[in-house]
């Protein structure tokens, strides 16, 4: 029955998935008893360590069977100007790419910390989903503040256009996908045009987990305004949304049941005035999942994310 039970959720989630309604779809999650336990206790914050301590083992440490991995390939000037690159070992051609855009509130975060298997777990999922995996740093604030890091990404972008058929990928099938911070600069590159690497984006679609997409009705607090600034009349114009509903690159839109609720409510208002407007992405709220555990997750049993990013791909084609 348990099995008949998750078909049907799936096949639900699949029809929303090509008829989007402004409704959010609670997609049930794979997280066992356990996991559920603990991310329970950690609550609704945004808490890397703890929670890294309950996923970390459900993880494979490098080597890793049948994955080519070239490290800190350098893509632009500065000394986070760096990427990963993940491909498999047989040699084949015109493969999607997945380009990772890591989170920290705006002022901090790595696309890998030391031995930890995250941000390597985005990575070896999209190549044993077919894909080529790129992996990418940014400058952070407060040194670097608006618009750098969409800089950044049209830099990391113009890269992988001239580079990645070496390793196999095709470059016109890019799914750029952020969390958290990167969630928001992956909406501000792809809603500001001054920033794309070529005319409409450059994307096949994007991916924004957990993000703020508009710093005028965001949570005022210190990591927002060291990248967008405190003058907040600027902040109209710096937000992401008008840019999203005039864009036509797919849209992947979802925060987690145990995130902060300014998440929500950012994820929410995205997704009313794409509705509003006639384009209905899809809104997914990740049941039992929270902020850190929806990413850390990735390339374990729990599909919960994977299998939206794979739906995207699907509308993407």
């Amino acid at each position: 029955m348990r099995k008949l039970l998750g078909l049907f959720l799936v096949v639900a989630i699949s029809g929303c998935a090509t008829r989007p309604t402004s409704a959010v779809v609670e997609v049930p999650s794979h997280i066992t008893p356990d996991l559920a336990q603990g991310l329970a206790q950690i609550g609704r914050v945004v808490a890397p360590p703890p929670t890294e301590k309950l996923y970390a083992p459900l993880h494979e440490r490098e080597p890793y069977a049948g994955v080519q991995v070239r490290r800190d390939v350098r893509y632009g000037a500065d000394a986070r100007h760096l990427l990963d690159v993940f491909q498999s070992g047989a040699p084949q051609t015109g493969k999607p790419v997945l380009v990772f855009v890591h989170g920290g509130a705006f002022m901090r975060g790595e696309r890998r910390t030391g031995e930890s298997p995250f941000y390597d777990n985005i990575m070896l999922w999209a190549v044993r989903q077919g894909m080529v995996g790129v992996n990418m740093t940014y400058r952070l604030a407060p040194a670097h503040p608006w618009p750098a890091a969409q800089q950044d990404i049209q830099a990391a972008l113009k890269w992988v256009r001239e580079n990645i058929a070496a390793s196999g990928g095709d470059p016109s099938r890019i799914i750029l996908m952020g969390h958290s911070a990167g969630a928001a600069h992956v909406a501000q590159y792809v809603a500001h045009p001054q920033f794309h690497v070529v005319p409409g984006s450059g994307l096949a679609g994007a991916v924004l987990l957990s993000g703020l997409f508009d710093p005028a009705t965001a949570e005022a607090n210190p990591p927002l305004q060291a990248y967008f600034g405190k003058d907040t009349t600027q902040y109209p114009a710096r937000s992401a949304v008008p840019g999203l509903v005039a864009s036509r690159v797919p849209l992947l839109i979802a925060y987690a049941e145990l995130d902060p609720e300014d998440f929500h409510t950012q994820s929410g208002q995205l997704n009313t005035a794409l509705c509003n407007a006639g384009r209905c992405q899809g809104l997914y709220k990740l049941s039992g999942h929270s902020h850190m555990s929806e990413v850390y997750s990735i390339n374990t049993a729990d599909k919960t994310v994977t299998n939206l990013i794979q739906q995207l791909m699907d509308r993407a084609r």
